[in-house]
């Protein structure tokens, strides 16, 4: 398994690499165009793609730190840090949606002419590269952070068709205030796409349960492995985008170790098909549990420990 998915991350990092060159040069030409056709609608594309941009590179170091082994330190590796460089992202995005905002209202006021055609061009450049990244990210999109580069990539061909469309509509009307409405929609879609990444990196910050987990449905699969009289303090939480932790309970039958170890490894084994929890940390407990986590133990049984200790 580990193998595999180190040939996974060995080409999920060179499609990033290779979408982070081509994003980069593209961000350039949207930057020298908007400027030439005094195009807004190209400049906050620019700024669009920027967020692709950083996007891609956070996708790029987190599978770098993915690769990482764990160490003393940092026992379970690094995955935190690509979600923590996510969450960093998502908000500097969210500035760079309300420069472009800022910008729009103003260019409404005093509108200034646009060079369409120059516009279309770039544009469809655009559509067809960010099409094209979105297609190989596609075929590798289990991760997290490869998942929020595609959603970008996704809506970055979206805005640049749109902006055709526009430019087509400034040559078709001769309206200059398409280019600031544009300019709104783009900058609506980065505000959208910022807050989408923030909460699901919070939720993993705060060691939410994972996205799309169901807490009952965890504790209902244990309690049906034979041999599982009963399960409490149940945590699940994730580590990184894609690696889920879980502790909890189990209460068992006063039995040998020997026989309690099968126990244990059909516990492991749901786990790991049903929800692909890998890193569990089970107790075991025979029947009673300690008042100290909260249980209620029946008084024969206090009575019993009783005698027992005399």
């Amino acid at each position: 398994m580990h193998a595999h998915s180190h040939a996974g991350n060995e080409r999920t990092s060179r499609i990033l690499r290779v979408s982070l060159a081509v994003t980069a040069a593209y961000i350039v030409l949207l930057v020298v165009a908007g400027i030439r056709a005094h195009s807004l609608a190209l400049l906050s594309e620019a700024g669009h793609n920027l967020t692709d941009f950083v996007a891609l590179l956070l996708s790029l170091v987190a599978v770098y730190f993915h690769s990482r082994p764990p160490n003393a330190t940092h026992t379970y590796g690094y995955h935190r840090a690509g979600v923590l460089a996510a969450m960093v992202n998502a908000g500097s995005l969210v500035v760079i949606s309300f420069l472009i905002f800022y910008e729009a209202i103003r260019r409404i006021q005093n509108p200034q002419p646009v060079h369409a055609h120059l516009m279309m061009w770039v544009a469809a450049a655009g559509v067809i590269m960010n099409g094209a990244i979105a297609m190989m990210l596609y075929r590798s999109h289990r991760d997290v952070n490869v998942r929020s580069a595609l959603i970008h990539e996704i809506g970055d061909t979206l805005s640049t068709a749109a902006v055709i469309a526009g430019g087509w509509a400034i040559l078709a009307t001769g309206q200059l205030w398409i280019d600031s409405a544009l300019s709104f929609g783009i900058g609506a879609l980065i505000l959208w796409s910022s807050f989408g990444i923030m909460r699901e990196t919070l939720n993993i910050l705060l060691e939410g349960t994972p996205r799309g987990m169901k807490l009952d449905r965890v504790e209902a699969a244990i309690r049906e492995i034979e041999g599982v009289n009963d399960v409490h303090d149940l945590h699940v939480w994730s580590i990184g985008s894609e690696t889920s932790a879980l502790s909890c309970h189990i209460s068992i039958a006063d039995i040998p170790p020997s026989v309690s170890e099968r126990i244990l490894r059909d516990v492991k084994e749901c786990l790991h098909h049903d929800f692909r929890i890998d890193h569990t940390t089970i107790q075991f407990e025979h029947a009673v549990c300690e008042v100290a986590h909260g249980c209620v133990i029946p008084v024969s049984e206090i009575e019993a420990e009783h005698h027992h200790h005399h």
